[in-house]
């Protein structure tokens, strides 16, 4: 079983009839809907469409809204593009009309940005393919000079090298679409370009007691310094490489990457890692060799999910992407050094649920167990438990459908629907047992390590942990 989750895009290329369909059959965990792309309508008839097929194909699968953010542009040049000359002058003008930009000048759409660059600062549009030098700061003109030139179109991105545009996190249209995705039932929220704690702290507020989790995308380089208490604050993070490479550098990428990836596990956090990782498959039916070996090292680092953007949402084989995705994250996953951890082995533990979890992946690696089985109500447990590299399967057995598609973000867990307040909880361990071997996960003599609580229903009551062994007569007591 393929434990890394594999996150597809949607867009024009699935909106094709029967596509998304496709994903999902393919293999496809949670699914992107991208707030900076399409409006509201596009996006609650694509929400709408998973749930739909979701429930036809007895498949749950989680639903990801990314905000767009302070995302910064250019805004339209009179003519399709211009070509910039190394050398000459250039200028960005935030009272410049909407769609009059030429060879010497265009219009911007953040409008602070004369507070917050000074002469020397550099600016890099279009992804970093152009870099301008800033000459001078008037007062709605940023005077710059080019310092690699080439072709440039309307609408392309503008970043600060190193960071330090102060536009918050939340814009208005973040608001209304949060709202929105809310209301759509959408089971993680995606914060764009977020600086520090307080980004998230009002994105949880805005939520209020929606309990969609919250998602916090290092796409600044002042993110990084602020990194532990913006991961401690959410539920997720995604490691956006591609704004995030153009303020802190290309190379300064790969170690940023794997840092993060570790210090979201320390934490107890899922993490996502983005962009351009089968980007050549947007026009070819198979990945570059550089890009199969992104994908087997994020998976190598303990990633928890994959993230396809316009490999799916515009490319020409949506369905061969994540095809190809998830056979390399399957490929990968045989390699022993998925499977070893040593991962709070010397740390105290505050929760009961929590060392529960802890004691059982410890048992479970050590008794080769075949499966363990999490009662949860919250996926708290589930979690924890993911955190251990391991190579055996952590079944989410939950009475909450928004739990199920929560904990498809999580590496190496599966979600099953199972009521145990509808349960005789002597006859649990039997029904668990049962329903593990109805999906074919477990046979005779297989061990199961079972985790629950002595009282049913109840948030963070994980209290014990049992190893049974199919075929045997279970001691059914708790």
């Amino acid at each position: 079983m393929r434990r890394t989750k594999i996150i597809a895009t949607l867009g024009p290329s699935t909106d094709k009839p029967g596509m998304t369909e496709k994903l999902l059959l393919a293999g496809v965990d949670l699914f992107r809907v991208n707030y900076s792309h399409q409006n509201q309508e596009d996006q609650a008839r694509r929400i709408s469409e998973i749930r739909e097929l979701s429930s036809r194909h007895g498949r749950e699968v989680g639903v990801i809204a990314d905000l767009q953010g302070p995302k910064i542009r250019l805004t339209r040049f009179s003519a399709d593009k211009v070509f910039l000359e190394e050398g000459r002058r250039f200028t960005l003008d935030t009272a410049m009309p909407e769609d009059a930009g030429d060879i010497e000048h265009v219009g911007v759409t953040y409008k602070q940005l004369v507070k917050d660059v000074k002469q020397g600062d550099r600016l890099l549009l279009d992804d970093g393919r152009i870099v301008l030098e800033v000459a001078g700061v008037s007062s709605n003109e940023v005077n710059c000079r080019v310092i690699r030139g080439g072709e440039l179109s309307s609408k392309k991105g503008v970043n600060l090298q190193g960071g330090g545009l102060a536009a918050g996190a939340l814009t208005d249209k973040d608001r209304a679409d949060l709202a929105h995705a809310a209301a759509a039932g959408v089971d993680y929220i995606a914060v764009s370009f977020v600086r520090g704690r307080e980004d998230i702290d009002l994105a949880r507020e805005l939520l209020g007691d929606n309990s969609a989790g919250i998602i916090a995308k290092f796409e600044r380089a002042e993110a990084l310094t602020n990194a532990e208490e913006i991961i401690d604050a959410s539920d997720a993070i995604m490691i956006a490489r591609g704004d995030l490479g153009v303020e802190i550098g290309d190379a300064a990428l790969p170690p940023v990457q794997k840092r993060l990836i570790k210090l979201a596990r320390d934490m107890d956090r899922a993490v996502i890692t983005a962009t351009q990782m089968m980007e050549s498959m947007i026009d070819h039916q198979i990945p570059l060799r550089a890009e199969v070996f992104d994908v087997a090292n994020a998976v190598i680092d303990g990633t928890d999910a994959l993230m396809l953007s316009g490999e799916t949402s515009i490319g020409m084989f949506p369905d061969l992407v994540v095809e190809a995705m998830a056979r390399i994250a399957e490929e990968t996953e045989k390699q022993r050094i998925t499977r070893v951890s040593d991962h709070r082995i010397n740390q105290r533990f505050d929760r009961i649920d929590e060392a529960i979890a802890m004691s059982t992946m410890y048992a479970a690696n050590h008794i080769s167990a075949r499966a363990i089985a999490a009662l949860t109500e919250t996926g708290s447990t589930s979690l924890w438990m993911s955190r251990i590299s391991t190579g055996i399967p952590v079944f989410a057995f939950t009475r909450h459908v928004g739990t199920m598609r929560k904990v498809k973000l999580y590496r190496g867990v599966y979600p099953i629907h199972f009521d145990i307040t509808h349960t005789d909880p002597l006859e649990a361990n039997t029904e668990i047992i049962e329903e593990l071997e109805k999906l074919g996960i477990v046979g005779q003599g297989d061990f199961v390590v079972i985790t629950k609580g002595d009282l049913r229903g109840k948030r963070g009551g994980t209290n014990n942990m049992k190893i049974v062994q199919v075929g045997q007569d279970l001691d059914q007591t708790l």
